[in-house]
């Protein structure tokens, strides 16, 4: 069986403030505490309860993917042009945010800018308005950010981006925005966060991939067109969001997992490129 590699992992996941990895401990800052995660035995405050502990631990097999079958997902595409990307990523799974409402605030912070910068402006606002808890912070709630000053959106550098979280956040509190769509059929949510400004169709995939774990993508996220077009020995101008489509839903239940290597290895050549 094909064991979660945490630092591949947490390799890919947003650096926000709200978590680290340290001497091969994953460590995640949750209400209430800091969790951890060693490949092995989860780590609890000392003071928590069964049932506080039966819920952080369910919040971080959430947040690693850690009941991801990569056995079958490998075996999957073991004979396709993907193929290379298994030795590539050997252990890798998707990461995701701890609530739907962070994965809300940290897709829309990632709308037109790069990964790298989009990470530092979450980090901003983390450190903003998030509660500390020993060197990490708790990331913030609805409340906290709706709480939060023009003067202090404008020190996140969250930009245009900043009054799409404010407002989508004011809905949310209102009730009138619901996040808890685990239940709705993939298309039927996505048509449905696309009714709210500053939600596109990148932005209400990313989410449902990065917030609730359903299997879906971004086809046309720039990073994942580049990946395939690489794959392929295209050019990016001849990899259209249909054409990711097309190579990447036939692989069914693992079309998101195999779209999130794909992006995972547009960055790390887009990175090795840069050096």
């Amino acid at each position: 069986m094909v064991e979660v590699d945490l630092k591949k992992t947490t390799h890919e996941m947003v650096r926000n403030g709200t978590w680290k990895f340290e001497g091969g401990i994953f460590w995640q800052a949750l209400e209430g505490g800091v969790v951890g995660f060693d490949g092995e035995t989860f780590l609890f405050p000392e003071e928590w309860g069964r049932r506080e502990r039966k819920i952080a631990k369910e919040k971080m097999k959430f947040i690693l993917g850690l009941d991801t079958d990569l056995d079958s997902f490998y075996a999957e595409i073991s004979d396709s042009k993907f193929a290379f990307l298994i030795e590539e990523f050997y252990g890798l799974t998707v990461p995701a945010a701890p609530t739907p409402y962070q994965a809300l605030v940290e897709v829309v912070a990632q709308q037109q800018v790069s990964f790298e910068f989009a990470q530092r402006t979450i980090r901003n606002l983390v450190e903003i308005a998030g509660e500390r808890v020993g060197d990490l912070y708790v990331f913030p709630t609805a409340e906290r950010i709706a709480a939060l000053s023009e003067k202090d959106l404008r020190r996140a550098k969250l930009g245009y981006r900043a009054g799409y979280i404010k407002s989508l956040t004011a809905l949310h509190l209102r009730g009138e925005l619901d996040l808890e769509l685990w239940n709705r059929e993939d298309e039927e949510a996505i048509k449905y966060l696309m009714r709210f400004r500053g939600i596109g169709r990148w932005s209400a995939e990313l989410f449902l991939l990065y917030g609730l774990r359903k299997n879906v993508y971004p086809a046309g996220d720039l990073g994942l067109r580049r990946g395939v077009a690489k794959i392929f020995g295209l050019r990016l101008k001849e990899v259209r969001e249909k054409d990711v489509r097309e190579l990447i839903d036939p692989y069914g239940k693992w079309k998101s997992l195999l779209a999130f290597y794909v992006l995972c290895y547009d960055r790390k050549t887009e990175m090795e490129r840069g050096r």
